[in-house]
């Protein structure tokens, strides 16, 4: 299994006390993200948690290592997600999270913002941080 991790995975992991420990053993099985979940990564460190430069770049430092293969976006990721984000009615920051994994040949998808159980030319959608039943 070839797991790729959307960004609210890795904001739980480094940035939130709550969902940290669920979002670390998440993660500890490894696995591929890219260079959009680095970018967005650092906008919701600095401009929603407040976090100053120096620990985000320690953070992002600390993902390079565990995350040998980045995936860049290219101009086919676009296109693609631009294609499932029409066909699919996903957001375009979501399909393109989407069309990432499945270029870069995951079978799932840990991901809070997609439909749990939902999947896409072969790529399952997972949500590690569900609802308790109230």
């Amino acid at each position: 299994m070839t797991a790729f991790f959307d960004t609210n995975v890795l904001v739980y992991g480094f940035l939130d006390i709550e969902k940290r420990q669920r979002a670390l053993d998440t993660l500890s099985a490894g696995g591929i993200i890219s260079v959009q979940v680095l970018n967005e990564f650092t906008n919701v460190a600095r401009n929603k948690r407040g976090r100053p430069w120096q620990d985000i770049e320690a953070a992002l430092s600390v993902i390079r290592l565990r995350f040998p293969e980045i995936v860049p976006i290219t101009y086919d990721t676009h296109a693609s997600a631009l294609a499932l984000a029409r066909n699919h009615n996903l957001s375009f920051y979501d399909a393109l999270i989407v069309a990432s994994a499945v270029e870069a040949g995951c079978d799932t998808l840990y991901s809070e913002d997609l439909q749990d159980g939902r999947s896409f030319a072969g790529l399952a959608i997972v949500n590690p941080f569900p609802r308790k039943a109230r």
